[in-house]
């Protein structure tokens, strides 16, 4: 993501799943989200941020350099694996 980006208010598809985000680049300051009522600063190099986001988020991107994430989604642990079974894939 590019200094000065920012990702206005959505939510995911579904429920179902959780999205990971493994931080590649972070900057030291000027990176956060929001997440339905919480606000952070929350990535770091080398460790894994989850979140549900069928609630609305938004991500500002103010640092004066880039942010590299690598984005996984994974079923939402409560579901049971017939569940899993019965939807399409994430």
């Amino acid at each position: 993501m590019h200094p000065g980006t920012h990702v206005w208010p959505h939510t995911g598809p579904t429920n179902c799943r959780l999205r990971m985000h493994l931080g590649l680049v972070i900057p030291k300051e000027g990176c956060r989200i929001r997440c339905a009522q919480e606000n952070r600063c929350a990535w770091e190099e080398g460790k894994v941020l989850i979140f549900d986001d069928s609630f609305e988020h938004e991500v500002w991107q103010d640092a004066e350099d880039y942010r590299l994430i690598f984005i996984v989604d994974v079923w939402h642990p409560e579901l049971t694996a017939q569940q899993r079974r019965t939807l399409p894939a994430i």
